[in-house]
């Protein structure tokens, strides 16, 4: 059962990275984009719309990257995966605290019919999800690697029960 144990936190993080990676991937790049072309959604609204649930994919990318983090301490990722980790913290945090708020305040100004000249800040966060979705691919394949490495896979039944 010691595979099990330390595997299981190893599939576990990979598959944060996956779930999480296929969840940010749905709204930036499907969510956001489409809602604008909704007949009877003006830019406002959609800007309304776009605060909200880009604020909750945040709360969410928080969650998936803090359940990533406390897999760590139970099993220390290999450098590779220990980079990636690094990597997205960093991107998140710069999300979070410097690129949100500022395309929030953007999107206030607009919705109250203001003009916002340049749009380098989007393209900036646009640059940012271009760079997590590799990093959380790699991320996920590096972790597989490496249960893979350890030895013959157990049928998913046998890790349920180990959970």
């Amino acid at each position: 059962m010691k595979y099990a144990k330390k595997n299981n936190v190893q599939l576990v993080r990979s598959a944060a990275a996956i779930f999480w990676m296929g969840f940010f991937m749905a709204i930036s790049f499907m969510e956001a984009p489409i809602k604008f072309t909704a007949p009877g959604i003006s830019m406002a609204q959609g800007l309304q719309i776009g605060k909200v649930v880009f604020g909750m994919l945040n709360i969410c990318e928080w969650i998936f990257l803090a359940g990533i983090v406390v897999t760590c301490f139970v099993k220390k990722p290999a450098k590779p995966e220990g980079w990636l980790i690094t990597g997205l913290t960093l991107i998140l945090t710069l999300e979070t605290f410097w690129l949100l708020p500022a395309l929030d305040a953007d999107a206030g100004r607009i919705i109250q019919g203001q003009t916002i000249t340049g749009h380098s800040l989007h393209w900036c966060y646009v640059a940012l999800e271009l760079i997590k979705a590799p990093m959380l691919l790699f991320a996920a394949i590096t972790g597989v690697r490496s249960l893979l490495k350890s030895g013959p896979v157990p049928a998913i039944s046998d890790l349920i029960t180990t959970l």
